[in-house]
């Protein structure tokens, strides 16, 4: 592998508005990479990432409103996506077709993050509330309640004992999955949580937020484990490498940051957007990092392993 981060490719106007999200898995049918974008335009976007390019496989159509949010089944079969419309959609990533629609009340649907096991669909609502969906069912199957204010960010740990939720108002709620009781309550951001995400051991959880910060947390104490300066605005997003050795960040300065987990240092910086970077998301393998943001543009970056 090469010793040093670089960009590999760039799929420019890969939407006709800004992408406000993107994810990436591996099928377990065919070890086939599909990076699944979903923009303002109200599209969701199939693409094959292979010999170092991304081609388009399919345009999904059926949101009303820009599309927020959207996740891939561990397996690599479905994708689920949320849209200002207030709908869930399910997706069929082998055919491109829609399975199911799912209401999830007006302005319901923020985040949505498919459970270690595929079978459940999380998202966030304005009321502070953690839905949680029915793959099969296609119905809201219980809810999680914060008592706080509208949940803009989710994360299952890969264990599936854990689901975390963040806040409007920068507070970050941990749940017992088993039981649905609400285990710790983290008040270490003063403005909104824009992304969590646990590490593969779901040991640690990193957050990122508009106050500029990224900040670990211990899951099991509720220790507050470091505080990551280095962005310029706000932090978008956050995502762990499979490995547990890096996590990344994106903002809206610009830019995608490499943080090592074990030194909690910045290992390289990107500046390749022209605008915002609203996601990013690593490989199975954790060789290679996708963005995507308000440029419209999708970046892949090579990581050294």
């Amino acid at each position: 592998m090469s010793t040093q981060y670089s960009i590999l490719f760039k799929q420019e106007h890969a939407h006709d508005d800004a992408i406000w999200t993107a994810a990436w898995e591996k099928s377990a049918k065919d070890g086939s990479e599909t990076i699944v974008t979903g923009s303002l335009d109200d599209t969701v976007k199939v693409w094959k990432w292979s010999e170092e390019k991304l081609e388009l496989q399919w345009t999904l159509e059926g949101h009303q409103l820009g599309v927020v949010s959207v996740d891939i089944s561990h397996n690599g079969a479905f994708a689920a996506s949320s849209s200002l419309d207030a709908h869930i959609r399910l997706w069929d990533l082998e055919s491109g077709k829609q399975i199911k629609s799912m209401d999830a009340g007006p302005v319901d649907a923020w985040t949505v993050a498919f459970s270690p096991d595929s079978k459940y669909i999380a998202t966030g609502s304005h009321l502070g509330k953690v839905n949680i969906f029915g793959v099969e069912s296609g119905k809201k199957e219980y809810s999680l309640d914060t008592r706080g204010k509208f949940i803009l960010s989710i994360a299952y740990s890969p264990d599936g004992k854990y689901l975390a939720s963040g806040a409007i108002d920068g507070i970050i709620n941990i749940f017992d999955i088993a039981t649905g009781k609400l285990l710790h309550t983290l008040e270490g951001h003063a403005m909104p949580i824009r992304s969590l995400t646990f590490s593969p051991d779901s040991q640690l959880l990193v957050t990122a937020s508009d106050d500029g910060y990224i900040k670990i947390y211990d899951v099991q104490h509720a220790n507050l484990a470091g505080t990551l300066s280095g962005h310029a605005s706000w932090v978008l997003n956050v995502a762990f490498s499979p490995d547990h050795t890096h996590f990344v960040s994106s903002s809206s300065d610009k830019s995608v940051k490499v943080w090592e987990a074990g030194t909690r240092a910045c290992v390289n910086t990107f500046f390749d957007h022209q605008d915002q970077v609203w996601s990013v998301k690593y490989s199975s393998t954790g060789s290679k990092i996708v963005s995507a943001g308000d440029d419209r543009a999708i970046h892949i970056y090579d990581c050294p392993m």
